[in-house]
């Protein structure tokens, strides 16, 4: 059980580190050479270990490009650029729409029941992000705002819609166009990464690059490649064959928390009453949506659905999205 703690402080970890990296860059570059990064070496690695499966089904490249475009390049830049502004818990926590909205896009794509109580869990959990979203920073507020929502706080929302709908399109070129995972992952990373770096030359500014103190940008970007990449989606992978996806998924709740902590122990930042009103509620909100789940018998996650590829023992697998 200790494991699934530590596996949600890693991914906690990255919203703090990804905060502390934006000091010394701008968002669309710091997500471009990130991404671009993490693509080479996911493809180096197919290539040499895996050459017969380093193959792209023509038939798929427009699927490709979306999930280049929305599960990297839009994710990550609607994401840091709401972080910000954001704090990073708070960022965190509006991710936990995910199982919510991960729900909304099977029942409106593929067509699956919604039960009377997995409507009132999200009903329940949607207005446990009311008084969160309500207490804005002065930082925040700098954004503007649309009705009761700040620009950042709708761009983390929106990068939440679109990383769903990226796994969506993993799980469909894994499973429907034949891709291996590291492919999938590498390409998407490479191409989405380039995307970012493409906007990142048009809107920042490049003097030569978008980078204030080069020593800390690489150390935190490392740092970053290590902690998602290597660490926390190898462990989640491995994790998955003992515990069930319900539970890692419920078990996932624990983030923002550790987020909050890493956030006032290393950031600096202040956690109000707010964010713990919205806990509470958005918990229960979980705990009616995933009893009816565990009900109907199935396996939800916000992730993707299921161990998408071992763990390769020499190399610890580079196998999902960065945060």
């Amino acid at each position: 059980m200790i494991w699934v703690f530590v596996l949600y402080a890693l991914f906690a970890s990255v919203f703090t580190l990804a905060k502390a990296a934006l000091t010394y860059t701008s968002p669309l570059f710091l997500v471009g050479s990130r991404m671009m990064a993490a693509g080479v070496l996911m493809l180096g690695y197919q290539w040499i270990f895996h050459r017969e499966n380093f193959v792209i089904p023509k038939h798929s490249i427009w699927r490709l490009l979306r999930l280049a475009a929305f599960n990297i390049y839009l994710t990550n830049a609607f994401e840091f650029w709401g972080l910000k502004y954001l704090t990073s818990f708070k960022t965190c926590f509006i991710y936990s729409l995910s199982p919510f909205l991960s729900a909304l896009f099977s029942y409106w794509i593929f067509s699956e029941n919604m039960t009377w109580k997995k409507w009132l869990g999200m009903l329940v959990g949607f207005i446990g992000f009311i008084p969160i979203m309500l207490n804005e920073s002065a930082k925040e507020e700098q954004t503007g705002s649309l009705l009761f929502l700040s620009w950042a706080e709708i761009s983390v929302i929106m990068a939440a819609i679109c990383s769903v709908y990226g796994w969506i399109l993993l799980r469909q070129l894994v499973k429907d166009d034949g891709y291996s995972p590291f492919m999938a992952n590498g390409l998407s990373m490479l191409l989405g990464g380039g995307m970012a770096m493409f906007h990142s030359g048009l809107v920042e500014t490049w003097d030569p690059i978008p980078v204030t103190e080069f020593l800390p940008f690489i150390k935190y970007t490392l740092l970053l490649m290590i902690v998602s990449n290597l660490m926390a989606y190898n462990l989640y992978g491995m994790l998955l064959k003992k515990y069930t996806a319900t539970f890692m998924s419920f078990a996932g709740f624990t983030t923002p928390l550790f987020t909050a902590l890493f956030g006032w122990l290393f950031l600096g930042e202040t956690v109000g009453l707010a964010f713990y009103e919205s806990a509470v509620i958005v918990f229960l909100g979980l705990v009616l949506f995933h009893q009816e789940e565990l009900k109907q018998g199935y396996r939800a996650q916000p992730g993707p659905p299921e161990p998408l590829e071992q763990p390769n023992p020499e190399l610890p697998g580079l196998q999902s999205k960065e945060v």
